[in-house]
């Protein structure tokens, strides 16, 4: 996707050799027509696989995936990292690692928006290690939900999180790979 790639190159900042902020457009400050055409996007990529529900983990999944269920006309749920006093039982839990944060985090969802009658599709703002899809396609194994694919906005190719998903036959779409972030520049596989 060419207008992701381009805010990237004009708006990201490379941290280090594995991080890349883009607080700018995607996770702190976030870019309404650009999430559109994101939403758009993974909507086309996805479409026809009959998908009934969107699942992503708060904060920074929550813009894709509401522009790609309004494309699709589907709800979203967004996996909860901590529990609430309005979020306390019947809840399917998982445990996620934040790369970027270093740090564990439990994750929790409502049996009750995710059902056995449901495919699914995960969208996330970055893919590198896998560690959110992964928790993400476990409390949706636990719901005996279905998984259509993983749509991913950002994803760290140099990093084992798509080989892995790959290697359990998931369909991942991912809007941007990125092959390298070393020297402080950004380069995309394709």
């Amino acid at each position: 996707m060419e207008s992701l790639k381009q805010k990237i190159r004009s708006e990201g900042i490379v941290l280090s050799d594995q991080v890349l902020k883009v607080d700018a457009f995607l996770n702190h400050q976030i870019d309404p027509q650009l999430m559109q055409q994101i939403g758009h996007e993974f909507a086309r990529r996805f479409a026809g696989q009959g998908i009934t529900k969107i699942v992503t983990i708060e904060a920074s999944g929550i813009a894709p995936a509401v522009m790609a269920g309004l494309e699709l006309g589907i709800p979203v749920i967004f996996a909860r990292k901590f529990q609430s006093l309005t979020l306390k039982s019947d809840l399917l839990i998982s445990k996620v690692f934040s790369f970027t944060k270093q740090t564990e985090s439990t994750i929790a969802v409502s049996a009750r928006h995710l059902t056995a009658a449901d495919h699914v599709l995960i969208i996330d703002d970055f893919l590198a290690n896998g560690h959110a899809a992964s928790a993400l396609i476990d409390v949706i194994r636990q719901a005996g939900a279905s998984i259509a694919g993983i749509g991913v906005v950002i994803e760290k190719s140099f990093q084992s999180g798509r080989a892995e998903l790959d290697a359990q036959g998931f369909q991942v779409e991912s809007l941007a790979r990125i092959a390298s972030l070393e020297g402080g520049r950004v380069t995309f596989l394709d």
